[in-house]
């Protein structure tokens, strides 16, 4: 669950980071204020929303077992432990 919260974290301040390595190598000045207007905050804003619900969406979609399988979970059988897994 962290990796997951985490990795959505990441997504939605990528579009802000690479607009701040943008500004440093052109050497605009990345802490102006002037540098991060409210239009382009809020396009930025935008894209890391577009990025995260698409996350979102693949993950439901591409994830998890598929359709008609049965997780058995962990067991001990035989004196052996047996992880769990999907059938």
């Amino acid at each position: 669950m962290i990796r997951t919260l985490a990795t959505q974290f990441l997504l939605f301040l990528a579009p802000f980071a690479l607009y701040a390595a943008y500004l440093w190598a052109t050497r605009s000045g990345v802490l102006e204020p002037k540098s991060w207007p409210m239009n382009r905050v809020g396009w930025l804003t935008a894209a890391a929303l577009v990025l995260v619900i698409g996350s979102f969406i693949a993950l439901a979609q591409f994830s998890g077992s598929p359709p008609g399988s049965t997780y058995v979970p962990a067991h001990i059988e035989g004196g052996r432990f047996v992880p769990g897994q999907t059938k």
